[in-house]
């Protein structure tokens, strides 16, 4: 029944259906927050990884020293910290002559997923290719 100003009154079981609501509503909400925030993260992780690999692949082919390619794609990864074994320099030697000839730079990461909703590991890979001596 509708008052003078024309709003209605809310029965105590009407507040009890929203309360049943918001309830139900709740977890949806608060999976999807949390799916975001992970698929966020892992895709920050996944241009830091495809970036410090870039910048490690110009170093092997500009300077055919893979060591020196190591340390500056670990650099390259500020937010990721990264070990030499996953990082892959191939060829190990830029040959010297060859037309076409081309380094790879491969960094592997195994992230882990904060709220174990979506699997507790996720691995994540960036890979840049140059031609040497380019």
């Amino acid at each position: 029944m509708a008052d003078a100003q024309g709003s209605q009154h809310r029965t105590p079981r009407d507040r009890g259906a929203a309360a049943v609501e918001f309830a139900l509503v709740t977890p949806l909400l608060l999976m999807l927050v949390l799916g975001i925030a992970e698929f966020g993260r892992a895709y920050h992780v996944q241009t830091t990884l495809s970036g410090a690999a870039r910048e490690g692949v110009r170093n092997m082919a500009l300077h055919n020293d893979p060591a020196a390619a190591r340390a500056t794609t670990k650099a390259a990864a500020v937010t990721v910290v990264l070990s030499d074994d996953q990082i892959a320099v191939t060829p190990t030697t830029c040959p010297t002559g060859s037309t076409g000839a081309t380094a790879t730079v491969t960094v592997t990461y195994p992230m882990a997923l904060l709220s174990g909703m979506f699997g507790t590991q996720l691995t994540l890979t960036g890979k840049a290719t140059m031609r040497c001596h380019g």
